[in-house]
């Protein structure tokens, strides 16, 4: 970056010099540039001289134009270009002439004497300027009118700008042309582009380092985020540092990964889930194969063999006690069977689900169960939790309390959902079975991990009450 901001700052300079040479060139290639300075120096001396003439002018009042001139001749040198080392350039020539063009004072005596006249035509009353050749060489020429009354002479006596104005003469100046002068014009304008571009560089490397450095910093540390990322670290962060585009680049990037950590605990959940529902279908499986095959097939035999020993009264009695512990044992089989079905209520629904458990209470164990079920609105993990405590209570009663009638409602209010199974069967002893099982622990522990409450009624001979009270987890 810092290398992209000395790149642009350079082009800037180059594209700037591009257009000062497109303007230039012109004037470069038809010797406009080479009059200008012919011109300048030819005004700037007129006007010296022209000042000069008004001194003299007013120290010896009614001077002639020829004495004039004369006594400027004396001061030209030392006021004007006329001793300048660049007329001494084969072509280049400085002179103050009369209003004839005869030559008064000449820098280069030997080539332009005195009284000889400018190597341009016509007196000069005006400005002028042009090209012109001399030994084969292009020369630029001007010409500057010397003027004994003028703006200056006005400014000094307090006269009207114009007044009393005459020219008495001019100067005359003739510089060299041709690719030396080009080469000059161009060389000056480009010196300062390349001090520039000199300037720039070590300037451009510095300052894209100190504007750039935090944020290549910034970029790497999410680059080393989003690699930990990509390698499974799905609890990887970057902490946000400021609000521009890569604070908000640092913050979405957050979002995302809380919710891919997110979607990946639930993948992971789902499959430990159908881990555990499929071990549950396999041991119910092998249980209904195996063990509930075996005791149907005692049951046979224990009631053949009272049949057989109806003579035998202790033995038959024997038989038919075997018989029936044989039955209740079957009995709980089933009802463990069935606690340990799978119920999913991903795609029925909670409601569904409960009606189809109790359902198959009454046609496979022939136990009656009454339903009073309130459609509520709950979160899965409430659902879920809901469906296997009514499950657990129920296969308690079944298999623990002998009932006639079980009931099984579900209420909400107050931001709770109340699930409830009571049965009429003989109860229990609170005291005789805490710490001992029968799913009660399991049940109160799905209950508080959501911050419900759980409550077990019971006394023998008057039944069971369970009861979860679980927060319904909508906003």
């Amino acid at each position: 970056m810092a290398l992209s901001y000395v790149m642009v700052s350079v082009a800037a300079v180059l594209v700037v010099e591009a257009v000062l040479l497109l303007l230039v060139a012109p004037r470069v290639l038809t010797g406009a540039g080479d009059t200008g300075g012919a011109e300048a120096q030819a005004a700037g001396d007129a006007k010296t001289l022209s000042l000069a003439a008004v001194d003299l002018g007013l120290a010896t009042p009614g001077v002639s134009d020829q004495d004039l001139l004369a006594g400027l001749s004396g001061q030209a040198s030392a006021q004007t270009g006329i001793g300048d080392a660049r007329m001494r350039d084969g072509v280049a020539l400085e002179a103050l002439a009369a209003r004839d063009g005869r030559i008064v004072l000449s820098s280069a005596p030997g080539r332009n004497p005195v009284g000889s006249p400018v190597p341009v035509k016509g007196a000069a009353t005006t400005a002028r300027s042009g090209l012109r050749k001399q030994q084969g060489r292009s020369v630029a020429w001007a010409s500057s009118p010397v003027v004994a009354w003028g703006a200056a002479t006005a400014a000094r006596t307090g006269r009207p700008a114009g007044h009393g104005r005459r020219v008495i003469g001019m100067v005359y100046v003739q510089l060299p042309a041709g690719r030396r002068q080009a080469a000059g014009h161009v060389g000056r304008l480009l010196l300062p582009g390349l001090i520039v571009l000199l300037l720039i560089v070590p300037v451009g490397v510095l300052f894209g380092l100190l504007s750039t450095g935090a944020l290549i910093r910034r970029i790497r540390r999410l680059a080393d985020v989003t690699t930990a990322m990509a390698d499974g670290d799905f609890q990887a962060r970057i902490p946000e540092s400021g609000g521009d585009e890569v604070g908000r680049l640092e913050e979405a990037f957050n979002r995302m990964a809380e919710r891919l950590e997110a979607a990946v605990q639930a993948e992971r959940d789902a499959a430990a889930s159908d881990g555990r529902r499929a071990e549950r279908s396999r041991i119910a499986r092998e249980l209904h194969d195996s063990i509930s095959q075996d005791l149907f097939s005692l049951r046979l035999l224990a009631g053949g063999l009272g049949k057989a020993l109806a003579a035998e009264t202790d033995l038959r009695d024997k038989a038919e006690s075997m018989e029936r512990t044989v039955d209740r044992t079957m009995r709980e089989m089933q009802a463990l069977l069935l606690e340990l079905r799978p119920v999913a209520i991903e795609d029925a629904g909670l409601m569904p689900a409960l009606t189809e458990l109790c359902r198959a209470y009454e046609a496979r164990l022939g136990v009656p169960v009454r339903t009073d079920l309130e459609t509520v609105r709950l979160e899965p993990a409430v659902e879920h939790a809901v469906l296997r405590i009514a499950q657990e209570a129920l296969g308690n009663a079944v298999r623990h309390g002998e009932p006639g009638l079980i009931e099984l409602s579900l209420t909400a209010g107050d931001g709770c959902v109340v699930v409830r199974v009571r049965d009429d069967g003989r109860g229990f002893d609170r005291r005789s079975v805490d710490g001992h099982g029968m799913g009660l622990d399991l049940m109160r522990e799905r209950a508080t991990e959501l911050g419900g409450t759980f409550e077990v009624v019971s006394a023998p001979g008057e039944g069971t009450t369970v009861t979860a009270s679980i927060p319904d987890g909508t906003p």
